[in-house]
């Protein structure tokens, strides 16, 4: 059964809100990516969030090897526009992403202003795998003490991610996906600590 873009993104959106409410919250929007018939060079999980969050006037920036192919295809899928990473709504870092995409991405991407803080950048970013493993510790509104996450992305992301956010209520919001179309949301609120091991 191919992918309802009413039903199923609804049921993905819903997921997503979810998670981005409570940080550290690991959801699955698998049924739904299963369902997408199109490979495209990204995940299944990645189509889904572009279907479920671009319109004709949202834009996207892709950070990928395919950069072209991928961005044409994801134009002709959701009628967003491409722009430079500076100014896009969307930053998708896609899992073939050289290994200082990612930071390049945050420092790059656009943090709002104070008169609409709310028109800030959201990265996407495909990561090698996800899990609550002790590495990361998340607190901050929508957790209970503090919630566990491990991100298996590249790059030197949690500090650059911090220095971004420095100037509440300015900053970006982070989305994972990884292959086996799980989703983890970090808003600009929660504040992460890296684990000390031993």
């Amino acid at each position: 059964m191919p992918l309802n873009l009413v039903h199923d993104l609804q049921r993905a959106y819903r997921k997503t809100v979810d998670a981005m409410s409570r940080p550290g919250l690991i959801s699955s929007i698998k049924a739904q990516a299963d369902k997408v018939d199109l490979e495209i060079g990204c995940f299944k999980s990645t189509i889904v969030l572009a279907l479920m969050l671009f319109d004709n006037e949202v834009t996207f920036k892709v950070i990928s090897e395919r950069e072209a192919e991928i961005t044409k295809l994801l134009n002709q899928l959701t009628y967003g526009k491409a722009t430079e990473a500076q100014i896009a709504d969307f930053i998708f870092v896609l899992h073939d992403a050289g290994p200082l995409d990612f930071e390049k991405a945050l420092i790059a991407a656009h943090p709002g202003n104070l008169m609409d803080p709310h028109k800030s950048a959201t990265i996407i970013v495909e990561a090698n795998a996800l899990s609550n493993e002790r590495d990361l510790a998340l607190t901050g509104p929508g957790i209970d003490r503090e919630s566990h996450v491990k991100v298996q992305v590249k790059g030197n992301w949690v500090d650059l991610r911090a220095e971004k956010n420095s100037e509440y209520p300015l900053g970006i919001d982070l989305i994972f996906t990884d292959p086996d179309h799980n989703l983890l949301c970090i808003p600009r609120t929660t504040q992460i600590a890296k684990q000390v091991v031993g």
